[in-house]
This record gives C-alpha cells, structure tokens and sequence, in this order.
C-alpha cells in the first residue's frame, strides 16, 4: 500500500507540474492613477474589461487621490528605481522623466500594434508625447480648458447662458452680474467665477491676446510675460479680482477652493479641463453645463493631456504595452469616455456618442471638439514643471494683490532663466 500510495503521489505531482507548464504563470503589472473616487472608479472599470479579456495580465491598481501627492509620489519612485510600470503623466512634465532615460518609448510598440495607430488620434496629442522624434507616452486625451456654468444660478439672475462665441468683455460683464451679496450683510455670497491663479490658466489668455507665452516655441529660452500684448493678458486675468471681484480673495479660496464653492452651488462659472465631469456629474442640487473660453484678439485655447507611460525598469513590458494598448483601444477609450473623464484621443471616439452621449451632462460636450483646432501647446521641456510653478507663484501674488501685474510679469521672466538653461542642459525634444 505504502509503495501504492508513493506511486500514486509521484504521479499527482507530475500531472501537477505538467499542468503548470500548459498554464503559464499569469503576469503581474503596476497602474498608478490620481483623483478623486469618481475619476478612480472609471480607471477601475477599464481595468475590470480588461481582466475580463486577458485573464493572463494582473492590473493592480495604486491610487493617489491628491494631484501634488502623486506628483511628488512619482518623482520619489523614479529617484529610488521604483516606480509603477505604468503611470499617467501629463504632456507639461513626462520630459523630466524622459530627459533621464526613464521611460521605455511607446512608439515602436505603436507602430507594430494590430489595434491602434498613430493617424487614428488627433495629431496633437500625439506630437505633445514626442521627444526626440520619438512617441514616448500614448495620449489617453485631448481636453482643454471650458467655463462650467451653474444653469440654475444664471436662471436666478436673469442672465443668459455663455453662447458658443462670446468675447472678454461679455464674460467678465457675466461674472460681474453673477456676483452677489444674497443676504445684504454687505459680504460676497456668490462669485461670478472661480479660477486657478496660474500660468496654466493664463497661457490661453496671452495667446488670445496675440501674445507670445516664450521667445522661441521650438526652442525656448525665456518666458515673454512683460511684453505688451501678454502682459496686457495678464492685466486683464489679474482684474479679475483686482478690479471686478468677480473671483474670491486668497482668504476665502483657502478656506474653500473655488471647485468645491462650483460643486457646492456658490459659484457660477468654473474654469476647468475634462476632468471635473465625473465628480460633476455627481451633483444633484442643480443643473450644469459647458461652454467655450471667451474668445479674444484671436481664438486660441490650451491643451490638456495625460498620456500612459511606460517606465524603462518594467520588467513585463510586453504585458504592460498590452494594457496600455487596451486601454487606448476604441473599446478601452470608450469604457473611459463613459464615465466623463475624458475628451478621447482618438478620433473615432471622441465622435463617437460613448462622448457625445446627449443623455449625460454636459449637453454642450462638442464644445471641446468644436474648440480642438483652436488648441496651442505649453512648451515640452524637462523643467517646464519649475518655471510653471515658479511663475505661477508671482502670478498668483499679482492675482491677490500682493505686487502689480508688471512685477509679477518681470518676475516670472527673471526668476525662471535658470530653469529655461537647466533644461537646455538636458535636452528638449
């Protein structure tokens, strides 16, 4: 029985392992996101569909609710070698990352791709992830910047809603009309607007304004913010607060931000990317929609886009390209699209009505395609994240009150030469 039992046993283990060799072993591989639980959960449902179709790649998910945590967070996992294989980056700052040979190109994965290709997305997206003639991240969205409005709020006040063009002067007559004391204590109850002060949400403004946002687009050197048409841009966007008040001051945006007065239904207008609508459409106390910028001199409007990128330390590569490929396939964007987070990269999609769906807010969703010709670049240089913020820094000072509009210009200029030269040392794309 003995020599029974150790045959039979022998022979479990042999079929055990015979079985282990038809089933390869199923690999694992890291995504890691930012937002909040609305923009979490769509990440999520993309990674479910995908388990679904290739039971052989694990996904696992790291989620940072804060954008700044997950910037710092990826900044320390590439400095230690560890970073996620995956990771959603933004076009303004993946060159620090690719400067340093840390991301594995996406391009050659690209070409060879049965499902996707590079004419099937908007050509800019996919010019904003070159470096070096090289495709380095592929772009999951082509956003830009809309006013949400609160229907309900301009219904109360007896104004009409943002048109499809619309000038500076009509959007600040607007806010200034949105603006109320609702109590008659004397104190603001409801703003006009909400903005962040920053040279993101400038740029599109100086462009507007026929301005130049750097001395060279190819190749910078500088920021351009003291000459006249874009520090007339920056005038005009410090004004805001400064002289119509349409927007709160530093102390009532600390104590809460100007998206959360929007969602909370104290706000009238938002200026904010794709990526709001999923917490938005969240909202049940009033009803909300979109509309373009304001248009200026010219028509011009800022490119948001984030792009999956691959870290050059993955070591399932394969299978990380296969996720990634998915993710950006039609049926990955259009699990994406769905939930509202994004304007989709490809073109068939965004066209599409898993976009365009007139069920869902908002109903003026083809603004964002309406507008996308219009859509001009931030420069794509390794240090472009230290000059946006170093000269968001005095922009926002200007924006409070604290220095004029000329100085935070002049500023801005001197205080980012050092950063424009750094990343002339490392390279640009």
């Amino acid at each position: 029985m003995k020599r029974y039992l150790k045959q039979f046993m022998c022979l479990s283990v042999l079929l055990l392992l015979a079985a282990c060799q038809r089933q390869p072993a199923q690999q694992t591989v890291s995504f890691m996101i930012f937002g909040d639980p609305a923009e979490r959960q769509a990440y999520q449902n993309l990674v479910d569909a995908f388990h679904a179709e290739h039971p052989e790649i694990r996904v696992e998910i790291t989620h940072i609710p804060s954008a700044s945590d997950y910037r710092k967070r990826l900044a320390t996992d590439f400095a230690a070698g560890t970073p996620a294989d995956i990771t959603l980056m933004n076009y303004r700052r993946y060159a620090a990352f690719a400067a340093n040979n840390l991301l594995e190109p996406i391009g050659p994965y690209l070409q060879a791709s049965t499902l996707i290709q590079p004419d099937d997305f908007y050509p800019m997206s996919i010019q904003a992830f070159t470096w070096r003639g090289e495709i380095m991240c592929l772009p999951q969205n082509i956003s830009s910047l809309v006013v949400y409005y609160n229907q309900d709020l301009f219904d109360a006040a007896g104004v009409p809603y943002p048109p499809d063009r619309w000038t500076w002067d009509e959007f600040v007559n607007t806010a200034k009309a949105l603006t109320r004391d609702l109590d008659g204590d004397g104190r603001i109850d409801q703003y006009g607007l909400g903005t962040e002060a920053s040279l993101y949400r400038l740029s599109a403004f100086v462009w507007q304004n026929g301005g130049p946002l750097v001395d060279n687009e190819e190749a910078p050197n500088r920021l351009t913010l003291t000459r006249p048409p874009s520090l007339e841009a920056l005038q005009w966007f410090v004004d805001l607060r400064q002289v119509h008040g349409v927007v709160p001051d530093r102390v009532e945006e600390a104590a809460m931000d100007s998206e959360s007065r929007f969602i909370a239904g104290t706000t009238a207008m938002f200026l904010n990317s794709r990526r709001g609508v999923p917490t938005y459409r969240e909202i049940t106390a009033f009803t909300w929609d979109v509309a373009p910028l304001p248009v200026g001199k010219v028509e011009a409007g800022i490119l948001h886009s984030d792009g999956y990128c691959l870290s050059a330390t993955t070591q399932n590569k394969e299978a990380a390209w296969t996720f990634i490929e998915f993710a950006n396939s039609p049926t990955g964007q259009t699990l994406v699209a769905q939930s509202g987070r994004t304007v989709p990269s490809l073109i068939s999609v965004a066209n599409s009505d898993a976009f365009l769906d007139p069920g869902k807010l908002p109903a003026r969703s083809r603004v964002w395609l309406d507008t996308a010709v219009t859509l001009r670049a931030v420069p794509v240089i390794s240090t472009w994240d230290e000059i946006e913020r170093t000269a968001g820094a005095e922009i926002e000072r200007a924006f409070y009150g604290d220095i004029s509009a000329e100085e935070a210009a002049r500023l801005s200029v001197t205080r980012t030469e050092e950063y424009f030269l750094l990343g002339q040392s490392a390279g640009r794309p």
